[in-house]
């Protein structure tokens, strides 16, 4: 017999001139607990008991959450690229978090290990509020078919939009070819008074190097020495580079990693959805489109928000646009002077 029978009952009797605490006692009950039925609803709060949740999932709508993660276009993608992706075609889902517990109900989630995290001295700080303000370069090694030679992938990119602002492969690591190639890219990009950072490596600091930005009236920055994090930026590129799907361990020809870098370098502008610029394509940010990108996102979030508020907690993923990026890094007044000497 359910809550709602009992209570029927006890007061039935009552009204037929039953004292109320005579039915409970021959139905096994209180009156306490038959007035706390009244007062309280019939939910069963006892832990593990089943209970009725407005804003659970209906079993279509997980289909739907497993059917677009599994799709041919969605399945290298986390639900922090997807939902920002739904919203941009005016559709939404459900949130990051729902998709994720999906998933890790499903098995289809990967454990990750724990980071470790070393804690230095506070550097100084750049601030970059728009393109071509704050430049990030370094040089990474490209292994060969043939162990202990390698090809040398020097790589500029905009601090601000995080896209690669230019790039060549040469077979030796040396400043005069650093120089040239900042040149050529400071002409193209029409980037004047820009800042650029690198670490403390020879090719940074070479006389064509220091002698080139002092031309140009570029100020350098370098990374603290022994920090090998200073240069976050760059590091973090290098390692989306290496990590990849499809990168090769190794290339037979210079032209052949020079094909392959400008495919890779097209799919990062242009396809690559960045976590730190809320997933759009550095390129979007680059060109000022990531302004209404945003806008539509949030649009359709509130949307969502208006039609199954039960849904949502009082936190509510923000798409407001990153206006500002920070770089520490060594203090560079004495490099300044250098330059200036």
């Amino acid at each position: 017999m359910v809550k709602q029978d009992i209570l029927s009952l006890c007061r039935q009797a009552q009204s037929n001139g039953c004292r109320l605490e005579r039915v409970c006692d021959l139905l096994g009950i209180t009156v306490r607990s038959l007035q706390r039925w009244e007062r309280q609803g019939f939910e069963d709060k006892r832990k593990g008991a089943s209970k009725l949740v407005p804003r659970k999932l209906t079993s279509n709508e997980r289909e739907k959450i497993l059917t677009i993660c599994c799709s041919e276009q969605y399945q290298d993608l986390t639900p922090y690229e997807i939902v920002p992706i739904l919203a941009e075609n005016g559709k939404y889902v459900a949130s990051e978090s729902t998709f994720y517990r999906v998933l890790k109900q499903e098995g289809l989630v990967a454990s990750k290990k724990p980071r470790r995290t070393r804690k230095d001295g506070r550097p100084d700080e750049l601030k970059a509020t728009a393109v071509n303000q704050l430049w990030s370069w370094d040089i990474s090694y490209l292994k060969t078919n043939v162990r202990g030679i390698y090809f040398y992938l020097y790589l500029f990119m905009d601090i601000f939009s995080r896209a690669i602002t230019g790039w060549e492969i040469n077979e030796s690591e040396n400043g005069a070819a650093a120089a040239d190639l900042f040149s050529r890219l400071c002409i193209e990009q029409k980037s004047q008074g820009v800042t650029l950072h690198s670490d403390n490596g020879s090719p940074m600091r070479s006389s064509h190097m220091l002698a080139t930005l002092q031309k140009l009236g570029v100020v350098a920055s370098f990374s603290r020495p022994s920090v090998s994090n200073d240069n976050p930026y760059s590091e973090s590129l290098f390692k989306t580079l290496k990590y990849t799907a499809g990168y090769p361990q190794s290339f037979q020809t210079i032209e052949e990693a020079r094909v392959w870098m400008s495919r890779f370098v097209h799919w990062y502008n242009n396809e690559h959805r960045h976590s730190r610029i809320k997933y759009v394509t550095p390129m979007q940010r680059h060109k000022g489109l990531d302004v209404s990108i945003l806008f539509r996102r949030d649009t359709v979030f509130a949307q969502a928000r208006q039609n199954n508020p039960s849904r949502w907690s009082s936190h509510e993923r923000s798409w407001e646009r990153p206006e500002e990026v920070i770089l520490k890094r060594a203090n560079h007044q004495k490099i300044n002077e250098k330059l200036t000497a």
